[in-house]
């Protein structure tokens, strides 16, 4: 996970592009370049990359497939915001994602990841896979854009060892 603010905007531009065609549009769940930038820039915020090829944080040679976004405090972590390119989904790199993501928090003493989804994402799948469970709803949160109403799902994972 890179904690720290990118030394240049090609990382963000690469976040971008997956956020551009990982996020249906009429979910309104992407962020814009300003929101992403910005909280890069607060402590404890960190995002780390998959390649097509399933490296982690690739060079600017491979195609960028995926991205976690997280905020930690003390000994929690966000997952704020998780995609794949719809290209690179059903490969196992999702999956590669979500485990690279435990184990770097897992290393800086993270007990607990935290997620909000909405109800009918279906990468509700890969989190239960992983062991998230739902430990709160809010009820109409999301609103697409046609209007309607969907719940919200907070999710809770343990990784601390045991």
């Amino acid at each position: 996970m890179n904690d720290d603010a990118p030394d240049s905007a090609d990382d963000i531009d690469r976040i971008m592009e997956v956020m551009t065609g990982a996020f249906a549009p009429e979910y309104g769940e992407a962020w814009n370049r300003r929101q992403v930038s910005d909280s890069l820039l607060l402590t404890g915020t960190g995002y780390c990359l998959i390649g097509a090829e399933g490296s982690f944080d690739p060079d600017l040679a491979e195609p960028v497939a995926g991205f976690a976004l997280t905020r930690s405090i003390f000994d929690e972590e966000e997952l704020l915001l998780f995609a794949v390119l719809p290209q690179y989904r059903g490969k196992g790199l999702g999956a590669a994602l979500l485990t690279e993501v435990i184990a770097r928090a897992r290393l800086r003493g993270i007990r607990r990841l935290f997620l909000e989804m909405r109800r009918n994402n279906p990468a509700g799948k890969l989190y239960t896979g992983f062991g998230f469970r739902t430990v709160g709803i809010r009820a109409g949160y999301y609103r697409t854009a046609s209007g309607v109403r969907l719940d919200a799902l907070s999710q809770e994972l343990y990784i601390a060892d045991n």
